[in-house]
């Protein structure tokens, strides 16, 4: 069985342009990015925030995901490493406590040319192509919309009191307190959902903890869908203009038309790739991560990844 690791590409712009930042490790003398293995039934973007924080003490959100390093151990064991770009924002550096251990002697932050004649490993070099790539198109610096079907509810034919007040099952009560970390590896500002009970549930527990603002909405339950789609596409393109990081919590009925409002801001091979939403499970969500518009120029998605719930029974 592959080792499985997490980690991410932080970047910041300066006065001179992109800088990147490497960790140098005492123990094995070499320059990489910051990563590490997950903790027993943590999920690959939570590791990779989470490493981040322990080996740099930057506090940062993933954006889009950059590559799979795929390489072998010296002990022939195989090693899988997911990065993601992590933009540092100066908020985060003033906050920054780093102290040096056996693990992390030190940071250093370098351009991108630096960092290719720094860095040890020649697998290392991939994911800094595909950073390179998105800051040379514009297109580094994006904000999530994540689309997120409910936990798991209880069956209809065991509810009698109608739909809008179906509950949450145990499990999905479970899966509600996962998405707590799961979510916040992406940390959206705003939290938008249907207006019934299953919705609201999935995502209290990340309310209660992050205290972002929420806001419900009938256009996103399955009835409001069914009776005005136009309306809730106009929701979906007003989520997406106004920029803002947003996580959108609704039903699987639903889906169809929330699919169709973002496929207009991608391109067709990523239209092709949405369509994977429409068989979401409960507590899955995915992640697009939208470029920022500017003047005339409108958000269009960079890239879309999907996130599997925690518990799956």
């Amino acid at each position: 069985m592959a080792v499985v690791a997490s980690g991410a590409l932080l970047w910041r712009k300066e006065k001179d342009g992109l800088k990147v930042l490497l960790i140098h490790r005492g123990r094995y003398d070499d320059w990489s990015w910051p990563k590490g293995k997950l903790d027993k039934g943590e999920g690959i973007s939570e590791a990779a925030v989470r490493e981040i924080k322990e080996e740099t003490g930057l506090k940062v959100s993933l954006g889009p995901k950059l590559f799979e390093c795929k390489y072998e151990l010296d002990n022939g064991s195989k090693k899988i490493v997911h990065y993601w770009s992590a933009q540092v924002s100066d908020s985060a550096l003033r906050k920054q406590k780093f102290e040096p251990d056996e693990e992390v002697s030190s940071f250093k932050w370098v351009t991108p040319s630096e960092a290719k004649k720094l860095l040890t490993y020649e697998h290392d070099n991939d994911p800094l192509v595909a950073l390179i790539e998105l800051y040379d198109s514009n297109l580094l610096e994006t904000k999530p919309i994540i689309v997120l079907r409910h936990a798991k509810a209880t069956p209809r034919d065991q509810w009698k009191k109608g739909e809008v007040t179906r509950p949450l099952l145990p499990t999905g009560l479970v899966q509600a307190a996962a998405l707590t970390t799961t979510l916040n590896a992406y940390a959206p500002k705003l939290a938008v959902t249907s207006n019934w009970k299953r919705c609201k549930d999935t995502i209290l527990p990340y309310l209660n903890k992050f205290k972002i603002k929420h806001s419900e909405r009938s256009q996103l339950s399955e009835l409001g869908s069914k009776n005005g789609p136009k309306r809730t596409t106009k929701l979906i393109q007003k989520l997406i203009e106004e920029g803002k990081g947003a996580v959108i919590c609704t039903h699987r009925p639903t889906l169809p038309t929330i699919v169709k409002a973002l496929g207009s801001y991608g391109n067709k091979d990523q239209r092709k790739e949405l369509e994977e939403v429409l068989s979401m499970k409960p507590a899955q969500f995915f992640v697009l991560h939208m470029s920022k518009a500017s003047g005339k120029k409108p958000s269009k998605i960079v890239a879309i990844e999907s996130v599997a719930p925690a518990f799956d029974d």
